[in-house]
């Protein structure tokens, strides 16, 4: 048990180094990283994307290993990640069921992009704050459009939500 934590401080130490070592000319590109690896811990990749009609900027992608709610999703290297802006019914309330349902079959299983929040990017229970893209789509905005949820603006926030509708 002595050796627990110099070990890992070695490991975090061995992974901080190997990424400031690449010699690869695209900062972006991050081939080395695998795109095999399922478990929870695997490391998110970071990107910026911009499309023809709405600029998106991914911070961090990894895949959707489960649909909490219509609002709150996992994601791998990333964990439990909420929908800035928006706010879907709670279980129990008419709408919830829909609204997951429409999260899962967008989400779950796919590898989705991250625009974290960076004026406040944690909520009050730890959860990663951002706007989710899946395919390009910004789905904090389509859950607005279809219906599925409502604006929920908390300052501080980079994003207006009210701008989606």
């Amino acid at each position: 048990m002595r050796f627990k934590y110099p070990l890992i401080i070695i490991c975090i130490m061995a992974v901080a180094v190997s990424g400031c070592t690449s010699h690869d000319s695209n900062p972006l590109n991050n081939s080395s990283v695998s795109s095999s690896n399922s478990s929870p811990s695997a490391v998110p990749t970071t990107t910026t994307t911009s499309t023809g009609s709405s600029d998106q900027h991914v911070e961090v992608s990894g895949k959707c290993y489960k649909v909490v709610d219509g609002d709150t999703i996992d994601v791998e290297g990333v964990g439990r990640v909420r929908f800035v802006g928006v706010n879907t019914p709670e279980r129990g309330q008419a709408g919830y069921q829909t609204a997951k349902d429409y999260v899962t079959s967008m989400c779950l299983g796919k590898t989705v992009g991250l625009d974290i929040d960076n004026a406040k990017n944690k909520d009050k229970y730890d959860r990663t704050l951002a706007l989710v893209y899946v395919d390009g789509v910004n789905l904090n905005q389509e859950l607005l459009k279809k219906g599925y949820a409502e604006v929920m603006y908390i300052p501080p926030s980079e994003f207006n939500p009210y701008s989606w509708m």
